[in-house]
């Protein structure tokens, strides 16, 4: 065999100008094989396509029968083609045959050939497909041959993304890359969507492969990789990261990435094969995740997930790209994909045109997630790999009910998907018909009912699902979505801009829930091992009393001649709540000693939400002028359960015995001191569970604008009566061993109430 230093470089030489060339398909790739080939001095040059029946084809040939291009098929994992396939690894064998995964296909005629050189065809980290060369000689292939082949597969992995060879497919077939897939996740905000991918960070499409100057490349690289690790050490150095943690050791692992000599060879390497830098970038961190995803180890897979988002940062320093999809070019039906991202990011997309978002990281208590939910955005959390397996662009459904999403779906996949969501538009259509319809349950009980919200585009929601008012509006997210402090005025601005819209509608407002787990970007917190029991909301307002008397001032100010309804959360002693009281009553005294004009009426309230007020209850309602139920907080404190933990959240249900006995507790309390009570967690946006709470006793209660309608058709045709004295008879008897959620069922069941 001759020597084949430089050899690579006249192969990749010459592939650039076969691709430059106008060729059909079939044409070009037949072209390709003869070029390894000759350049390789190899007697078999084949390539295999990967279908999405997992069987992988023929596409071409040099040195194997003609005839058996299209015809000869392995299964992924069989032979030696379907072993690479299915491990995304090389092999390199001197006696094929005697290899355990030899497989005999008679059509190609192969028996007379012992050397094997077969590498993947890898896409972020998918085999696509399989490159071989083949010698009738015993030998071992060298580390350069192996690179060319490597490397000429990268040119081919293109040939299939970009859909060129879809001409030369059997009708009927589709390749691996477009094959229907549905990955698993949480639902963290249910609801269906149908749409096109966008990508939150777009994977940066390397287009020009091939290199015409490796030295020039080389110091692009340099200069990059320079850029990149002075990046990092700006995040480090940054005062907002702090010294310890989770973060700070996702940031280190990154500097630890970039600072690998054995990463900067391989690139060097891969250039010197005659790669551009870019090129070189994207086979490195393709090899590197094929490897890497064999693992199993949960540690190891998330440092993968590390060094593909620090691969992705030095292709976007060495292309220069800055940004992310236009408005101008955001599809109207749009499902964003993201590893994560932040609150203010998800609100820089056109908010009529996404239908979607699927991260794969995040918790249903995560800022953006709260942020889609008061957006009404279906929401599905740790979707592993989701975002390798699509592309900008594929037809996706995100099912949000049950946690699925499905990339590129199946023609009868997806109009089963379209005929769900024209029931779901019907039944909306029935729910907005009862706008205008009195929320009175069948025995003449007028129930309230509030919906939830936090930012300036639920307001047209008041109108259009016919809630009363809004039983809670959550004043943080204005500071999550910031960049920075929004100042007194903003503040002011914003709330006026709120009571605006409202229209005369009763809002509550409820002072900041920051803290914890709710740290914004410019408030310097402190690590905390459990942050939901932590400094936060009304903790941390009383230790930095300036950040309160200033969202109080504003509120006020904003309130003048109108109601004011605030209310505190987070609260675990009566007492705090006296120190909020004068705090109040200074700044009204303040405004009105400079003439600013005061609300009409003001009502002063509190979360109940702290177990430890369910014995401070006459003590409460004396303090206050009503209370708002947090059922979310006050169901994981009670029993004891982290709702953002999978293995744990779904163990006890909010229907059971314990919990309904709080909350009638808590209405019984407020009925006996006259005390408004109201609930505004999760629990009342589902029609059964909504069902429950005003059987104990709620005739307020506050929920998801979206959830306004199926509850509001519930309550037409309950008797309220009839149900409380059918959950009392359960929740009095200690040995009534039916569950509460399936006594409820039956009854809404018996009685022909909608759920």
């Amino acid at each position: 065999m001759r020597d084949l230093s430089g050899g690579p470089r006249v192969l990749l030489r010459r592939l650039r100008e076969l691709m430059a060339e106008p060729l059909e398909p079939q044409d070009r790739l037949d072209r390709i094989v003869r070029q390894i080939a000759g350049n390789m001095v190899a007697e078999v040059c084949s390539v295999y396509v990967l279908r999405a029946d997992g069987v992988l084809e023929l596409y071409a040939t040099e040195g194997l029968n003609r005839e058996a291009v299209h015809l000869a098929q392995l299964k992924m994992g069989q032979g030696l083609v379907g072993t690479i396939a299915a491990s995304a690894q090389p092999l390199n064998l001197s006696d094929a045959q005697s290899h355990p995964a030899f497989r005999y296909l008679p059509e190609t005629g192969e028996e007379i050939y012992h050397s094997f050189l077969g590498v993947p065809i890898l896409r972020t980290g998918r085999s696509l497909g399989v490159l071989v060369v083949q010698n009738k000689a015993s030998r071992n292939y060298r580390e350069e041959e192996l690179e060319a082949l490597e490397t000429t597969a990268m040119v081919l992995a293109e040939m299939i993304a970009t859909g060129e060879l879809k001409k030369i497919t059997k009708p009927g077939l589709e390749l691996d890359l477009t094959r229907s897939v549905t990955v698993d996740g949480d639902t963290y905000n249910d609801g269906i969507g149908l749409g096109y991918v966008v990508l939150h960070e777009p994977r940066i499409v390397v287009t020009n492969l091939l290199n015409e100057d490796a030295e020039k490349e080389i110091r692009r690289l340099a200069e990059a990789m320079g850029s990149l690790r002075i990046s990092i050490d700006d995040m480090l150095s940054r005062r907002d990261v702090s010294m310890e943690g989770e973060h700070r050791e996702v940031l280190e692992t990154y500097r630890m990435f970039a600072h690998d000599q054995g990463w900067v060879r391989k690139l060097e390497e891969a250039i010197r094969n005659g790669l551009t830098a870019e090129a070189a970038v994207e086979k490195v961190q393709s090899d590197t995740k094929a490897r890497m995803m064999r693992l199993t180890d949960p540690y190891l897979r998330e440092r993968m997930h590390d060094f593909e988002d620090l691969a992705n940062r030095l292709l976007r320093q060495l292309t220069g790209y800055t940004g992310r999809t236009t408005a101008e070019g955001f599809p109207n039906d749009a499902v964003v994909l993201a590893r994560a991202m932040g609150a203010a990011e998800l609100l820089d997309y056109p908010r009529a045109n996404v239908r979607g978002l699927v991260l794969e990281e995040g918790a249903v208590t995560s800022h953006v997630v709260i942020v889609a939910r008061a957006m009404g955005i279906p929401v599905i959390g740790q979707a592993a790999g989701v975002v390798a397996l699509a592309e900008n662009g594929d037809a996706v459904i995100i099912d949000a009910d049950e946690g699925h999403v499905h990339l590129r779906p199946m023609a009868d996949h997806r109009r089963s998907y379209e005929e769900k969501v024209r029931f779901r538009a019907r039944r909306q259509e029935q729910f907005r018909a009862l706008r205008a319809v009195e929320p009175v349950t069948k025995d003449g009980q007028r129930i309230a009912l509030m919906m939830n919200a936090g930012l300036l585009v639920d307001l047209p929601q008041l109108s259009e699902s016919g809630a009363e008012g809004i039983g809670l509006f959550r004043t943080e997210l204005q500071f999550m979505i910031a960049s920075t402090m929004p100042k007194a005025d903003e503040q002011e601005q914003f709330y006026r801009n709120v009571i605006k819209q409202a229209a005369g509608r009763p809002v509550t407002f409820r002072t900041l829930d920051i803290g914890g787990d709710k740290v914004v970007p410019y408030f310097r917190g402190h690590e905390e091992e459990n942050p939901a029991l932590g400094w936060r909301a009304i903790r941390l307002s009383l230790d930095r009393p300036g950040l309160l008397r200033t969202q109080l001032r504003a509120l006020l100010k904003a309130s003048a001649d109108t109601e004011l309804k605030l209310m505190v959360p987070m609260v675990t002693e009566v007492s705090e709540l006296k120190i909020v009281r004068e705090l109040l009553q200074k700044e009204v005294q303040h405004l009105s000693r400079f003439g600013h004009g005061l609300p009409r009426k003001l009502q002063f309230g509190a979360m109940l939400e702290v177990p430890a007020l369910l014995w401070q209850l006459d003590e409460l309602m004396e303090a206050v002028d009503f209370v708002s139920v947090g059922s979310n907080d006050l169901f994981q404190f009670s029993m004891a359960v982290d709702r953002g933990n999978a293995r744990v959240s779904d163990r006890f249900d909010p229907l059971g015995k314990p919990f309904l006995r709080i909350l009638r507790d808590i209405v019984r309390g407020a009925d006996r001191n006259k005390t408004p009570v109201t609930l505004c967690g999760e629990l009342a946006s589902k029609p059964i569970s909504a069902m429950a709470l005003l059987g104990i006793g709620f005739r307020s209660i506050s929920m998801s604008p979206a959830s306004i309608g199926p509850v509001k058709a519930m309550l037409l045709g309950l008797d309220v009566g009839v149900l409380t004295k059918a959950m009392d008879e359960v929740l009095d008897d200690i040995h009534a061993m039916m569950p509460m959620r399936e006594v409820l069922a039956r009854f809404a069941e018996s009685h022909n109430i909608p759920l």
